[in-house]
């Protein structure tokens, strides 16, 4: 279960080097054409299919993705901007059973996916290394994340979701 819980393993870090940094931009740069990818050709009755027993659906993993993308570009605007900002969470399991989660199609929040990147390598390759020690505040997790730890972890969700839709696909045959 944890395999298909956690296709790529669980997030670790173990700080950042230029070479992460690259790597991990370099990661969030590909997403969009991944997610694209892993999404091309399925139906609805696929859409809805959950990744796993009692996990999100095809759906579901793809609007988070779009949501989660939304938040955490603001959290790094946020500490780029503002001096320790204290970052607004949002409930995932809670955003993942409203109507636009449940019914609205993939192709929406790829877009959004595709925007939000887009901008956010921009600005990924535009800072100093310094920049990616500045701080937020999570007030649910009581303690201050950096940029560098949110920036590898960025790029680890976004492939553990796609990675959830295609070991689906090739478990499925899709």
């Amino acid at each position: 279960m944890d395999k298909l819980r956690y296709p790529i393993g669980r997030y670790s870090f173990e700080g950042m080097t230029v070479k992460h940094r690259e790597q991990w931009i370099s990661d969030m740069e590909k997403l969009p054409t991944q997610l694209r990818e892993a999404l091309a050709d399925l139906d609805n009755e696929q859409w809805d299919t959950p990744y796993r027993s009692g996990g999100w659906t095809v759906r579901q993993v793809t609007h988070h993705l779009a949501d989660a993308s939304m938040n955490s570009y603001s959290r790094f605007k946020l500490a780029l901007t503002e001096s320790n900002p204290t970052i607004k969470p949002f409930n995932e399991e809670r955003w993942a059973e409203t109507a636009d989660s449940l019914q609205a199609s993939p192709e929406i929040s790829l877009a959004i996916v595709e925007g939000i990147y887009a901008r956010w390598v921009l600005l990924l390759r535009s800072m100093q290394p310094s920049d990616f020690e500045k701080m937020f505040y999570h007030p649910e997790k009581g303690s201050q994340i950096g940029l560098a730890f949110f920036l590898g972890f960025v790029a680890w969700h976004g492939r553990h979701h796609v990675a959830h839709i295609t070991s689906l696909r090739d478990r499925k045959g899709w």
